[in-house]
């Protein structure tokens, strides 16, 4: 497992500095590696091989619908996060259309870790610094996984936490 720090970095610098935080980077750490172990860039679908589920990128984004406003239409549709959104498909030269973001999530890593930061903009609460309570912001306000693995959390959240002390080694966070 290999975790795509210049990906990711990448990625935050299409959307403004202040998105680009030591606790947002942390984050994004965490969930990649609980949703996809940063080596899943579609859903795997247990016992097809081959078979691609609903979900996309390394964050595993399904595309939802404008109805449910769920996964990559939610952040398409959010006023916290449409015109970022727009901003950073206009950037990587890719139609603002929800199921073509959906599809590009695949292959193009700096749009899915946008699109996954973009996500945590649109819950109200600041970015957890403690694993329980980035585990309810996971598991419970933004990702709200079907079958969700509270078990592995804790490896994820740590190694989340070291690379990110690594990335932002002059930055201390007061809790």
């Amino acid at each position: 497992m290999s975790i795509p720090v210049e990906s990711i970095k990448q990625g935050l610098a299409l959307l403004p500095e202040r998105f680009t935080s030591k606790a947002a980077f942390r984050m994004l750490v965490a969930i990649g590696l609980q949703e996809s172990r940063f080596t899943h860039r579609y859903q795997v679908v247990q016992g097809k091989p081959g078979v691609k589920g609903p979900a996309r990128g390394f964050w595993q984004f399904e595309l939802g619908s404008e109805a449910s406003r769920g996964g990559v239409w939610g952040v398409v549709l959010h006023k916290a996060s449409r015109g970022h959104l727009e901003n950073v498909c206009k950037t990587l030269g890719i139609p603002f259309d929800a199921r073509t973001i959906w599809q590009s999530l695949e292959t193009n890593d700096k749009l899915a870790t946008a699109v996954a930061r973009l996500l945590l903009l649109t819950d109200p609460f600041e970015i957890p610094k403690q694993q329980g309570a980035a585990w309810i912001l996971y598991a419970q306000r933004c990702w709200r996984p079907g079958k969700p693995h509270p078990q592995t959390w804790p490896d994820c959240w740590k190694k989340a936490c070291e690379v990110a002390d690594q990335v932002f080694k002059n930055e201390t966070e007061y809790v």
